[in-house]
């Protein structure tokens, strides 16, 4: 069993850590002296000086600053020390003098992914995976950093489309548990509860790790059974508190059984080693909104709708917050938005309507409120006896 949950570990570290080296390309043999510098830098970047190595391919740049391979290396050494930022750049300057370089679009996309821009990262593993051959040695983990980007996008059919013809090739496949982790959790995401219960069943039967306790705790609490998830949760916290996730779902199921305050404080230790995590950042940020401290709601909102712009439930949060801090003119545009893709959202309706009321737009107001009446009276037209009162009943604005 031990040797068992040690290859589990190894194998989700390397996808969710991002274990994976970036390699400076070595420069071609040559006498000039541009070559020479390209070829000592590269020497320093190989042996771990990365700030002596960084200035060699500056200095190479202010010359000759279209050189595709001299980028890729700085931002290889930027990726190295954790300048993400810096290193996307670079690799973006790289592709657009040799669009074609698989490795840069991978190292790009490896960029954003440890930065947690999930979106870009996403896009560019699509692009690299499109263009690169069957053979090509970053395929594999191009597929499983591609499925993890789309399950924190909450991109589950996704992630199902992609790993599912993987999965069924069974343990012959060796990110197998990889694999069966991340279509676990998308299963569970897309609402196929008994599909990600059999999957779990199948590969962590009798799986002590954490991942396993943390996917059993996620489909208890989807399956609303709080109580039970916690404990799962618990577990899992006992044995890795620093599984990414982990936290967000433990608060989640403690806010689903109405503790609040720990579950406030679950939130942001999820969030102090992974600031961008959606989860946190949603719902730490509404339950701050309930308590009325809507400033700092207003700034994990905030990242939740960068993180997932289109995610519904975090556009409503954020603009109940603007609304909250007398911008309803912004609230309105965020609210706008939201109801144009999900039309059937009567709550943000309702808030929408209320913010045209504030602008002095009456007959937009009254519009959405149309709307939702009837949206509210085809709902209850649904339930088999259940009284339609709202004629009776004006639509609460807030």
């Amino acid at each position: 069993m031990a040797n068992k949950n040690r290859w589990l570990v190894r194998a989700m570290l390397s996808l969710l850590a991002c274990a994976i080296l970036t390699l400076p390309v070595r420069a071609q043999a040559g006498s000039t002296d541009v070559e020479r510098a390209f070829a000592r830098a590269t020497q320093l970047h190989e042996s771990g000086d990365l700030q002596a190595a960084i200035r060699g391919y500056q200095a190479i740049l202010v010359i000759h600053p279209k050189r595709a391979d001299v980028r890729s290396n700085l931002g290889a050494a930027y990726s190295r020390l954790g300048r993400y930022e810096d290193a996307i750049e670079q690799y973006k300057q790289a592709l657009t003098l040799d669009s074609r370089n698989q490795t840069i679009s991978f190292n790009l996309a490896l960029a954003y992914y440890k930065t947690a821009w999930f979106t870009e990262a996403a896009a560019e593993l699509a692009r690299f995976l499109a263009a690169a051959p069957e053979n090509a040695p970053e395929r594999p983990n191009a597929v499983l950093l591609l499925a993890d980007c789309q399950v924190r996008l909450g991109e589950y059919k996704k992630v199902i489309e992609l790993l599912s013809p993987l999965s069924e090739a069974g343990s012959d496949n060796s990110n197998y548990r990889t694999i069966a982790y991340l279509l676990g959790s998308a299963l569970i995401g897309d609402g196929q509860l008994e599909n990600g219960q059999r999957l779990i069943d199948r590969v962590f039967r009798e799986d002590n790790s954490p991942e396993a306790r943390l996917l059993m705790g996620s489909i208890l609490l989807v399956a609303d059974q709080g109580q039970e998830a916690i404990k799962e949760l618990e577990r899992a916290i006992e044995l890795n508190p620093k599984l990414p996730s982990l936290r967000a779902w433990y608060g989640r199921a403690l806010m689903r059984m109405g503790d609040s305050e720990k579950a406030k404080v679950a939130f942001k230790s999820e969030l102090e080693d992974g600031p961008n995590d959606f989860d946190a950042n949603l719902h730490l940020g509404i339950l701050l909104r309930q308590d009325k401290l809507f400033e700092e709601s207003f700034g994990f909102l905030s990242t939740a709708v960068r993180l997932r712009p289109r995610e519904q439930y975090a556009r409503y949060h954020l603009g109940a917050v603007l609304a909250a801090l007398e911008k309803p003119n912004e609230a309105r545009s965020l609210l706008e938005g939201v109801v144009k893709e999900y039309p059937d959202f009567s709550e943000a309706r309702v808030l929408l309507a209320s913010m045209y009321y504030r602008l002095n737009r009456k007959a937009d107001g009254d519009r959405e409120r149309a709307i939702v009446q009837k949206l509210t009276a085809d709902q209850q037209a649904k339930q088999p006896g259940v009284q339609d009162e709202m004629d009776r009943t004006p639509v609460k604005l807030p």
